[in-house]
């Protein structure tokens, strides 16, 4: 029996953002019984905690989705670390969590609300012409319909295009068929917050992820401080009829550092066999 909670992330609101399955004192569990509870869970994603290998962790992070294993993802580092702190897990730092997972360790600093440090870009700056033309026709625009592309991908393999305004990104209707590999965030400014945000990565098993962390902290390496201001608020899940809401701020003292924050509650409390 693993204890288990399923978390709301990225709303204030009951049920408005998006969940994520959490499986404690996992060390036990076979990656093909990890992968199999996450494709029956179908969301999003699912994560198993663990001891942590390094001493500099709290504890350690497998994400998964239904189609397989992620290095990392936003929504479920901020569910998970509340998740574990919920459960009794005492932190080194009174201030910081640390999270080990397959990107490295991920920093998640405590306050009003959960946000975790953005980790490195893997990939950045423009795409070629291929993968642009690529983009636009899995959703179904035109190349002169896009602002701004580049690729902040930081783990899943995200590609950002930016579009004139949150109506442009909400109208979007993509051809899911036409998408291969490519993982493609999109936003435009205005709206229900200064950013509208969607994520479509149906090779996930989930054509769009209704609160996406990861992209949001790959759009705010990108955006903030140029196209945004250093601090504002994404609304993602609009056309989902969820309410996400994140909290991005870049910091101004020269680190270069971009934090990802969001409110966290949960939902589901019980025991898991398996």
């Amino acid at each position: 029996m693993h204890r288990f909670r399923q978390v709301d992330v990225f709303s204030a609101e009951p049920l408005g953002g998006n969940p994520v399955a959490v499986v404690h004192d996992a060390d036990d569990l076979a990656d093909d019984q990890l992968a199999a509870f996450a494709r029956w869970t179908n969301l999003s994603e699912t994560t198993f905690l663990l001891a942590p290998t390094t001493p500099e962790a709290d504890y350690r992070l497998r994400i998964f989705t239904p189609g397989g294993e992620l290095p990392f993802a936003g929504h479920p580092t901020l569910g998970s670390a509340h998740a574990w702190l919920e459960a009794g897990g005492a932190s080194h730092s009174d201030d910081v969590v640390v999270q080990e997972c397959g990107a490295g360790l991920v920093r998640v600093r405590r306050g009003q609300r959960l946000a975790f440090a953005a980790p490195a870009l893997q990939r950045s700056g423009p795409p070629d012409d291929a993968d642009l033309d690529r983009a636009v026709a899995a959703l179904r625009v035109t190349r002169d319909d896009v602002v701004e592309a580049a690729w902040i991908d930081n783990g899943p393999g995200w590609l950002g295009l930016l579009l004139r305004d949150a109506e442009a990104v909400l109208a979007l209707d993509p051809d899911f068929a036409r998408f291969d590999e490519l993982k493609l965030g999109v936003a435009g400014p205005g709206g229900a917050a200064d950013l509208e945000v969607r994520a479509f990565c149906p090779q996930y098993g989930v054509p769009e992820d209704p609160v996406t962390g990861s992209l949001n902290a790959g759009l705010g390496q990108w955006l903030a401080g140029r196209v945004l201001p250093t601090s504002y608020i994404a609304a993602q899940g609009t056309a989902l009829q969820r309410s996400g809401r994140v909290h991005v701020t870049a910091e101004t003292d020269g680190s270069g550092e971009v934090w990802v924050g969001g409110d966290t509650r949960t939902t589901i409390e019980g025991t898991l066999s398996l």
